[in-house]
């Protein structure tokens, strides 16, 4: 349990780090994490969500479609949370940036 615990952290870190870097498969990756629950992770819809809509801003027509199948399993307040959560994300990176 301790190594699977360990390995799901080192993938979530490795792909905020990459999706840092403005990259759309990590934003998109960490979207099937958060959304499946795999390597470990809790499901969490408003994370996936979230990641999804990222990685869909910056052009992944998949993300945008895994965005609209996890939204029909939320609450219109969870989708305003994940989308709040996407904008300040969004926001933090651009001001790293400058």
């Amino acid at each position: 349990m301790g190594n699977s615990l360990k390995s799901a952290r080192f993938l979530v870190e490795s792909r905020l780090r990459d999706a840092t870097r403005g990259d759309a498969k990590a934003c998109f990756d960490l979207g099937i994490v958060y959304s499946s629950g795999a390597e470990g992770i809790d499901v969490d819809l408003v994370e996936a969500h979230k990641w999804f809509n990222i990685a869909a801003v910056s052009g992944s027509e998949r993300a945008a479609e895994c965005r609209a199948e996890i939204a029909e399993d939320m609450s219109a307040r969870e989708i305003i949370e994940a989308q709040k959560a996407a904008r300040a994300w969004l926001r933090g990176v651009e001001l790293r940036a400058a």
